[in-house]
C-alpha cells in the first residue's frame, strides 16, 4: 500500500506552490476537483501585491492592516509583505515573466486602498491564468484529476489520509501530511466571481473533522461584476480597471461614489459595495454601470484582453460601451484557522494554505491583489513547515464506509440556499434576516440529502451563526442595527 509523505488537495496557487517548495525525492499527490483551470487562481485578473522595495514594507503593512479594519493579525501581515518580495523573486527566478516596459522594468498598478501602485500583472488582465499555467509546467509531482474529498481520515490528534470520490469510485488515499489548499465558499451565493468547483465543503469537513473555523462572517463582496448571464461564475471586472481610470456611474453618467466616501473609485472594495447596492435600492432599481471612456482602445485591448474579447463575446463594445454592474460575493477572509507556520491547531500533521485557511492576514477585509500573494507567502512556510515535521508516524487502515453523496431533491436545495445566503447573508444584514436563514439552513440539515449538500449546509450554519454572534459592523460584516 502506498503512503504518501504528502497529499495537498487543491490544484490553485496555493496547493501547486506548496507542491513546487516540496523536494521530488518525496513522495507527494496533489488532488484537483476537476481539471486544472477549475480554480480561483486562473481567473484572477488584477494582478499580484508586492513591495516595490525594502522601505514600501512598512507602506504595504499598513495597507493592509488599515484595510483589515482591526481583525488582522499583525504578525502574519508582517510575514505576508516582508516574504513577498523573495516569494515573487522565487518565481521570476525560475522564469516567470511579468508584465513590462519597453525597457524592461517591471510594470506596477494601482488598486484601491493601496497607498501606491505596487500591483505586477501578467498578461495584462490575466495574472491569474498566467501564473496557474506556470506552477502547472514546473509542478514536479504527480496531480490527480477529478477527484472529490469526501472525508477526512482522523483519529485522536494525527491525520492519515482522505478519502475520495475518483472516476466513481471510492477510496482510501493515506499520507503523513496533509495540507488543504481547496479555496472559497463562493457556490454558497446566487452570484458569484469564483470557480464552479468552489463549494464549501472543505471547510464543512473542517467542522466534522474538529478544526476551528474563525471569522466565518467575513464575506468580500467585488463591487464590480457583470451579473447578466445565465453561467454560475459571473463575469468580474478588475479592480484594476478602477485603478486606471474607469468610473462607476448612474445612468446619468454621473460618478456618484464620491457621496458615500471622498476617495470614490479608490474607496477599499466593502466601501464601494455597499454604495452601489444601497444606491439601487434608494433609486428603484436603478443601472449602474462602469465607464471606460478614459481609455484608448488600443491600450485597453493591450492591458485587460480577458476583459476585452470576454465582454465582446457577450456583445460589447469596449471602451466605448458602458457595462451595467452589479456587486457579487468574491472572496472569503474565514476558514479554517492556523498559525503563521499554516499548522492547524490540535493536529500533529494537518495544514492549510489560501483561502480555505484562517491566519488573519486579511482581517475583516483582505486588501486588493493580496490574495496570490498570501498563496505563495504561505504555501513556501507551510513546505518548510512539513519538511521539518516529526512525529511517530504508525499507519492504520479505515474502514471503507460510504454515505450517498448525492440524492434526488439536492439541486432543489442548493439553488434555495444560494438565493437564501444572498438575500439574508450578503452585503447589508439584519438580524431579522441572519435568523431567518439559519432557521431555514437548520431545516434543511434535516432534510433527506446528500453527503455534499450537507457540508455545504455546515459551513453556511456556521457563517450565518458568526455573522449574528458579531453585532456591530466590521469591515466586510456590514449589519444595519
Amino acid at each position: 500500500m502506498q503512503i504518501f509523505d504528502v497529499i495537498i488537495v487543491g490544484a490553485g496557487i496555493a496547493g501547486l506552490n506548496t507542491a513546487l517548495n516540496i523536494p521530488k525525492d518525496k513522495k507527494v499527490l496533489v488532488l484537483c476537483k476537476e481539471n486544472s483551470w477549475d480554480c480561483n487562481t486562473f481567473y484572477a485578473q488584477g494582478g499580484i501585491s508586492v513591495a516595490i522595495d525594502e522601505n514600501d514594507i512598512d507602506s504595504h503593512i499598513k495597507d493592509t492592516l488599515s484595510a483589515g479594519a482591526g481583525l488582522c493579525d499583525e504578525e502574519a501581515v508582517r510575514v505576508l509583505c516582508s516574504e513577498g518580495r523573495s516569494a515573487v523573486k522565487s518565481l521570476i527566478d525560475l522564469g516567470f515573466e511579468f508584465d513590462k516596459d519597453t525597457d524592461g522594468n517591471l510594470l506596477y498598478t494601482k488598486e484601491a486602498a493601496h497607498g501606491k501602485n505596487r500591483i505586477l500583472h501578467a498578461g495584462g488582465d490575466a495574472t491569474g491564468r498566467v501564473m496557474h499555467l506556470f506552477l502547472m509546467q514546473n509542478n514536479p509531482h504527480p496531480l490527480m484529476y477529478k477527484t472529490t474529498v469526501i472525508n477526512i481520515l482522523k483519529k485522536d490528534d494525527t491525520i492519515y489520509g482522505v478519502r475520495v470520490f475518483h472516476k466513481g469510485k471510492y477510496k482510501n488515499l493515506y499520507c503523513k501530511n496533509l495540507v488543504l489548499a481547496s479555496g472559497g465558499i463562493g457556490s454558497l451565493y446566487e452570484f458569484h466571481t469564483n470557480s464552479r468547483t468552489i463549494s464549501a465543503d472543505i471547510q464543512g469537513l473542517g467542522i466534522e473533522c474538529g478544526c476551528e473555523l474563525r471569522d466565518m462572517e467575513m464575506t468580500q463582496f467585488h463591487p464590480t461584476v457583470f451579473v447578466n448571464t445565465d453561467k454560475a461564475r459571473k463575469q468580474l471586472l478588475s479592480e484594476s480597471l478602477r485603478g486606471e481610470g474607469a468610473y462607476v456611474v448612474n445612468e446619468k453618467n454621473e460618478r456618484f461614489l464620491f457621496d458615500y466616501d471622498k476617495r470614490g473609485e479608490l474607496s477599499p472594495r466593502d466601501i464601494v459595495s455597499r454604495a452601489i447596492f444601497d444606491y439601487k435600492q434608494k433609486n428603484e432599481g436603478e443601472t449602474v454601470y462602469l465607464s471606460f471612456e478614459n481609455f484608448e482602445k488600443e491600450f485597453f485591448k493591450k492591458r485587460f484582453p480577458t476583459i476585452y474579447y470576454n465582454l465582446k463575446d457577450l456583445g460589447f463594445n469596449l471602451p466605448e460601451d458602458r457595462v451595467p454592474i452589479s456587486p457579487a460575493f468574491h472572496y472569503f477572509m474565514g476558514g479554517i484557522k492556523c498559525d503563521i507556520d499554516t499548522r492547524v491547531e490540535g493536529f500533529k500533521n494537518l495544514f492549510v494554505v489560501g483561502e480555505v485557511a484562517n491566519t488573519r492576514v486579511h482581517g475583516a477585509n483582505r486588501l486588493a491583489s493580496n490574495s496570490l500573494l498570501e498563496g505563495l507567502v504561505f504555501s513556501i512556510r507551510a513546505a518548510k513547515t512539513i519538511l521539518k515535521n516529526s512525529y511517530d508516524f504508525s499507519h492504520i487502515e479505515f474502514e471503507e464506509d460510504d454515505e450517498p453523496l448525492f440524492k434526488i431533491n439536492d439541486k432543489i436545495y442548493k439553488n434555495e440556499l444560494r438565493k437564501l445566503m444572498w438575500n439574508n447573508v450578503g452585503i447589508i444584514r439584519t438580524q431579522e434576516k441572519l435568523q431567518f436563514a439559519l432557521d431555514r439552513v437548520n431545516e434543511l440539515l434535516f432534510k433527506d440529502i446528500g453527503k455534499l449538500l450537507r457540508l455545504r449546509l455546515k459551513t453556511s450554519q456556521e457563517i450565518i451563526k458568526s455573522a449574528i454572534k458579531r453585532k456591530k459592523s466590521l469591515g466586510a460584516h456590514y449589519i444595519k442595527e
